[in-house]
């Protein structure tokens, strides 16, 4: 599968795929780029369909982020605060949190709820209540009919969401230890 080191100057026999690239030389370097190079594929794949998913419902040019934080703010029924929103997105960028609050609080589908002494929380308004119902019945139309015929998806989502899960907290701990022995 993988070109080894020392034939990164072989090119791959007739009919094979080429995967040499400076990231990836053994099959777990192969198999590890193949995986972010689809991640990111994907990540940007559900950013524009979150994006056109909402603006299928609601007047409102919204990125993929901002989409995910309003549902996640009506998540469980229950106001959120920033700290909650960064954690449950694995976020820690606040200051583009806010931004995308202060604009879904102008679009009047979130609601900003206490002061600095005594919380500030976040949770849909009836408008917002609306439009993420739409949301869902437009989602369940399109993206959940267009899936719904893929063996074993339930199954595979399931084991791909523990992989995901699990890969999460790897490039959590490495990013830790590359920021503490970044050079200057």
């Amino acid at each position: 599968m993988a070109q080894g080191p020392d034939d990164a100057e072989t090119p791959p026999a007739n009919g094979e795929l080429d995967y040499r690239w400076h990231l990836a030389a053994s099959d777990v370097e192969v198999a590890t780029t193949e995986l972010e190079f689809a991640l990111m594929r994907t990540f940007e794949g559900f950013g524009r369909w979150q994006s056109e998913c909402l603006a299928g419902v609601v007047d409102l040019a919204a990125s993929g982020p901002e989409n995910a934080l309003l549902h996640i703010i009506r998540m469980n029924e229950r106001p959120k605060t920033i700290k909650d929103l960064a954690r449950l997105t694995n976020r820690d960028d606040v200051p583009n949190i806010q931004y995308s609050l202060r604009k879904l609080i102008a679009a009047e589908l979130v609601h900003r709820e206490g002061s600095g002494r005594s919380g500030v929380t976040y949770q849909v308004t009836e408008k917002g209540r609306a439009v993420t119902d739409a949301y869902g019945d437009l989602r369940r139309r399109l993206l959940i009919e267009a899936v719904a015929n893929v063996p074993d998806l339930a199954e595979r989502l399931s084991a791909a969401t523990q992989t995901l899960n699990l890969l999460s907290g790897i490039y959590e701990e490495v990013s830790r230890v590359a920021a503490t022995h970044r050079r200057r």
